[in-house]
């Protein structure tokens, strides 16, 4: 006896949400392309270890968006026999392949900022200032294209930060060439790259790990299933809960199983099917993270005892 949900009458309404975020991606993608043509030919003016790892990491946000671009338009696709999920999990794998992607930049900056702090090339600040601003400049508008959206889900999340962290690489290009037409000091260069790595790496180890969270199908953060299984053992007639699994399948689709056993009496007076409602109310409205997608099996004593057997004796 389990328990199924219906969301198809919001089905018109979320697919004017969806239409409006991967317009927003693609707007997004757009002027990241241009920043990166534009830093591309200002690094090899330049020769400039922050403007090119500004350009690596803009190159590698361009490819972020474009995978984000892909998995919005393919992750809401309805399911069918064998993607019984359809492909919403490609939020969470986009996501997944960005913060990759940001953290391999971010260790090649690393490396060769470290070794330019002590062997600093002539850089020409005057250009470098002005790439830095055309950078911002663009960064700035994206932001604010993709800042509204930026909590709908995995992907939105991942592509937001890739933006602000390029904004703030980008400035750090800018004070960079500042400190370097006032002060001649060559390493300010070194340091503003270096700065980037330390914009980028946490991040991108943040959003790995939210990501792997989801596709190990840990339970979600918020939850405590111990909590979870005492609040339904409070229900009359539930004797026990076991087999208890809660995971996430995509940003808002939380999901949740059971196997619950009741009285005997609950199936000879057809009290069953009152108990999983109640159940079923329980996770969906007394927990911080609502599961509306829930399925329990009620069972007997004798059920259980028999699931036990198998287990024991295969």
């Amino acid at each position: 006896m389990g328990a199924g949900h219906d969301h198809a009458a919001g089905s018109t309404a979320a697919e004017g949400v969806d239409n409006s975020l991967r317009k927003r991606l693609i707007i997004a993608f757009v002027l990241t392309s241009v920043i990166v043509i534009a830093q591309l030919v200002g690094s090899a003016i330049t020769g400039s270890l922050a403007l090119l790892t500004d350009t690596a990491h803009a190159a590698t946000d361009a490819i972020g968006l474009a995978v984000a671009v892909v998995a919005a338009s393919l992750m809401h696709r309805p399911p069918n026999k064998r993607r019984t999920w359809g492909l919403r999990r490609m939020e969470v794998i986009a996501a997944l392949a960005q913060a990759t992607l940001l953290l391999g930049v971010g260790l090649f900056a690393g490396v060769e900022g470290i070794r330019r702090l002590f062997a600093p090339p002539d850089v020409p600040s005057a250009e470098l200032l002005v790439f830095g601003v055309i950078g911002l400049t663009a960064n700035i508008v994206a932001i604010i294209v993709l800042s509204s959206g930026r909590s709908a889900n995995f992907n939105m999340r991942a592509a937001f930060l890739e933006v602000l962290n390029d904004a703030l690489g980008s400035l750090g290009v800018i004070v960079a060439a500042i400190v370097i037409v006032t002060t001649g000091f060559q390493q300010a260069d070194a340091i503003a790259g270096l700065f980037i790595v330390v914009l980028i790496a946490p991040r991108a180890l943040r959003i790995m790990k939210d990501a792997v969270w989801v596709l190990m199908e840990f339970s979600p953060k918020e939850i405590d299933l111990d909590e979870v299984r005492d609040h339904v053992l409070e229900l009359e007639h539930v004797r026990d809960v076991h087999d208890l699994h809660a995971s996430t399948v995509a940003t808002g689709l939380p999901v949740i199983s059971a196997h619950v056993v009741v009285d005997d009496s609950c199936f000879r007076d057809g009290h069953a099917p009152e108990i999983l409602r109640q159940i079923q109310t329980c996770v969906a409205s007394h927990f911080p993270v609502s599961f509306e997608h829930s399925t329990f099996q009620i069972e007997n004593a004798d059920v259980h005892d028999g699931e036990v057997d198998a287990v024991s004796h295969p």
